[in-house]
């Protein structure tokens, strides 16, 4: 039976003293692991300076003791990989630093991405955001009214979705603001909230910020961001019950990941575990190419040959989209219309 680390972690509903007490030293992660006696994994601490590590503790406390392999940590510690300059690879691998406005993405015809806020609860080391200017793009009320403004003129938008960093660092009350102005422009019709802060910091997801999400007139959509079955536990699969009572469609997306999920079973285990908590695999996306990620990357002839065996092991329904986002062009581009053997 594997030894899952134990930490000490506040109650469900305090997320913000877990969300201040997170790893930020590589040593420490990998003392609480049982893993310092790797020089490996020490000769990658360094890599923080690149991209900070953040890691809570009760993400943590799902990994493996003594597993220098263990998926969840593969995500968020440092390597020394992510010094590699590869070719093709970028700081703004989807085109996004030329917002509209500061925090808003209008890139897509009826859909535009507000950036809620920059940080997140985890820093996933390959982040397609982990060059992006956050410090030009802050989350605070002056850039959402100049956001709003924009979508309130704007009719074609009919959906707005909340990301980062992660959108749900907001708290309650900044997340109630924001609803309520959105809820009166009246072409706006849903709400995407994309987070990783669910599966992260499972106590998050408060009794508050669900009811608020019920009482609204906006059609709520929740995509997790989860690799792995095992990032899901009880906490999680209780936040996601709390969510789907209110109301809330959710939806998962992923990214095929070299050493994380790789691998048909693996993904068939995590479809399994998202259906059983009530989440519908929404995307399984190729790595975007950004600098200091290049050693997740899986090949577009693997990923399809991943996909052909994942078709065989769970039912249709439970088969995420493989799908690539390319800088400029008007939507995802799906690879798995590309299934079929040579």
């Amino acid at each position: 039976m594997a030894h899952i680390v134990t930490l000490n972690t506040p109650s469900r509903e305090d997320w913000l003293s877990q969300l201040a007490d997170v790893i930020t030293s590589p040593d420490e992660l990998l003392r609480l692991l049982d893993l310092e006696q790797h020089p490996e994994l020490l000769a990658g601490r360094e890599a923080k300076r690149l991209f900070a590590l953040r890691v809570p503790r009760a993400f943590v406390a799902r990994m493996e003791k003594g597993n220098p392999d263990d998926p969840l940590l593969k995500q968020t510690l440092t390597s020394q990989d992510e010094f590699v300059t590869a070719p093709g690879y970028s700081t703004d691998p989807l085109e996004e630093q030329n917002s509209v406005v500061p925090g808003l993405l209008h890139k897509y015809l009826n859909r535009a991405l507000l950036l809620v806020k920059g940080g997140c609860a985890v820093n996933c080391r390959y982040c397609f955001r982990r060059h992006f200017p956050y410090a030009d793009n802050q989350g605070n009320k002056r850039n959402w009214q100049v956001a709003l403004d924009y979508i309130a003129a704007h009719s074609e938008l009919d959906e707005i979705i909340f990301s980062g960093g992660d959108p749900l660092m907001a708290k309650d009350h900044e997340l109630d603001w924001l609803l309520t102005q959105l809820e009166a422009i009246p072409h706006i019709k849903r709400l995407r909230i994309h987070s990783r802060l669910p599966i992260v910091i499972p106590a998050r997801i408060t009794e508050g910020l669900a009811s608020r999400l019920e009482q609204s007139r906006l059609q709520v959509l929740l995509v997790n961001h989860i690799n792995h079955a095992n990032e899901i536990d009880d906490a999680f699969r209780a936040g996601m019950s709390r969510l789907r009572k209110a109301g809330v469609t959710l939806l998962n997306q992923s990214v095929l990941l070299r050493g994380v999920n790789d691998n048909a079973r693996v993904l068939a285990d995590l479809s399994n575990a998202l259906f059983d908590a009530g989440v519908m695999p929404y995307y399984l996306h190729v790595l975007d190419r950004v600098q200091g990620a290049a050693h997740f990357m899986v090949t577009d002839e693997e990923a399809r040959q991943i996909m052909r065996e994942l078709l065989t092991l769970v039912s249709g329904y439970m088969v995420p989209k493989l799908a690539r986002e390319i800088g400029g062009e008007p939507s995802k581009t799906p690879l798995d219309l590309q299934l079929r053997q040579n």
